[in-house]
């Protein structure tokens, strides 16, 4: 494993100082908006100009790339991501802070496409599986990590933004001072949303549901902990303890999957993950204990959907066609996490904090509901043929970029597939 990994161990390093900033960022915003009064639609905001952001950079960043090169673009995202942070923390003001989301999003798109695609160039067909289940790894530990440095000072001060920017400059260190060549040119994906629906309509629908569940969440659980009552650090536990969750539930998700239909299997953790958000909702517990149970199982469900989404679209594609597939995906997973903060902070102001899970428990309910309809319209591909069940990029870090996709050893075919996954 070490002789797999040594090659691009600088460059994991590197990205691991890259998600740790990103996680004690993340956290760090909706914390101190909170303490500053800001609304819950302002907060929601931040979420979705970061998403928005993202998005445009994975269509945006490969010509930068192309124009100045690997190297000089990897330190010119991160200088602009590190001075945004500490921007951040200088200038408390809610317009500044979402023009700033807003380009850190697209940086953030662009320094990880060029660490996916640095990777991708390294992999080889014996170690390509070994390096993509690293870099998932670092990315969860990296954002978890980072949350965790919140309870360690006060967020109304300057220091949490500080630590952040010095997480920032460490990242570009390894990638600047490394020897190595620079990989080929960036890749635009080359989608097709009309033909990604018609070859699995659950998908589609499935993963813009998810993707507004989980930007709700993912931006405005902070908020609504705070809200709750919840101290500093049962706030970074809570949302830690949802990461975790949801990397455990991964591994029982996909074989239960891999045996069955994988409709019923989205069906059943989407129910699950509904659930549990009504429960919060209804009940609105106060103790700190009962919360991070509660939440617990909801990400253990909510977290789980997104790769058995992406299997069962590919179990219906042919094998060379999983990063324009995976790509489309990633396209609508992005529009929903722009749609959820959207929603979800009106709603919470309209009807309390505890109103972010009835958005979370809506979406889910709808992937519930249509999961099984779709069941009853089309035949599951047969167990033999079905595509190799994998964990997700997105499944434990906020999104990924197409680079991220090409990384994926399921994107490299295998020789002699069957060609009955088409029918």
């Amino acid at each position: 494993m070490s002789r797999n990994l040594l090659p691009v161990l600088a460059l994991l390093t590197g990205t691991l100082f890259l998600f740790l900033g990103n996680g004690l960022q993340g956290l760090l915003l909706p914390l101190r908006g909170t303490l500053e009064g800001y609304s819950n639609e302002t907060l929601g905001l931040l979420g979705t100009t970061w998403a928005a952001g993202f998005v445009i950079g994975c269509f945006v960043a490969p010509n930068v790339v192309r124009r100045i090169g690997h190297v000089r673009a990897f330190s010119g995202f991160l200088a602009l991501i590190c001075l945004n942070v500490l921007l951040t923390g200088l200038l408390v003001d809610q317009a500044a802070w979402l023009t700033l989301r807003a380009i850190t999003g697209f940086c953030t798109a662009g320094t990880s496409m060029i660490i996916e695609s640095w990777l991708n160039e390294r992999a080889t067909p014996e170690n390509r599986g070994t390096i993509f289940s690293f870099y998932i790894s670092i990315t969860l530990f990296g954002v978890v990590g980072g949350q965790m440095l919140v309870p360690f000072s006060d967020v109304t001060t300057t220091t949490l933004f500080m630590i952040c920017g010095i997480l920032y400059s460490v990242a570009a260190l390894p990638t600047t001072l490394s020897k190595a060549a620079s990989p080929q040119p960036l890749k635009r994906a080359k989608l097709d949303l009309r033909g990604l629906f018609r070859n699995s309509p659950i998908s589609c629908i499935g993963i813009l549901l998810i993707g507004i569940a989980n930007g709700a969440y993912g931006t405005l659980a902070a908020v609504f902990a705070s809200r709750a009552g919840l101290s500093q650090g049962a706030v970074a536990a809570m949302v830690t303890i949802t990461i975790f969750a949801g990397a455990i539930m991964q591994f029982p998700a996909g074989r239960l999957s891999d045996r069955m239909d994988r409709r019923h299997v989205l069906a059943g953790l989407s129910a699950a993950a509904a659930l549990a958000g009504l429960v919060v909702a209804m009940v609105r517990p106060t103790d700190a204990y009962g919360i991070i149970v509660l939440v617990a199982i909801y990400g253990a469900a909510a977290n789980a959907l997104y790769p058995i989404a992406v299997a069962h679209a590919n179990d219906f594609a042919a094998p060379e066609d999983f990063v324009k597939v995976s790509g489309g995906l990633l396209l609508l997973y992005g529009i929903g996490t722009i749609i959820g903060p959207t929603l979800g902070g009106p709603v919470m102001s309209w009807a309390g904090p505890y109103a972010l899970f009835l958005v979370t428990a809506i979406a889910h309910i709808l992937i519930t509901a249509y999961a099984i309809f779709r069941s009853r319209q089309r035949a599951p591909v047969p167990a033999e043929h079905r595509d190799a069940y994998s964990v997700a990029p997105a499944a434990t870090s906020p999104m990924t970029t197409p680079e991220g996709i090409a990384l994926d050893p399921r994107s490299v075919p295998a020789e002699g597939t069957s060609e009955d996954r088409r029918n």
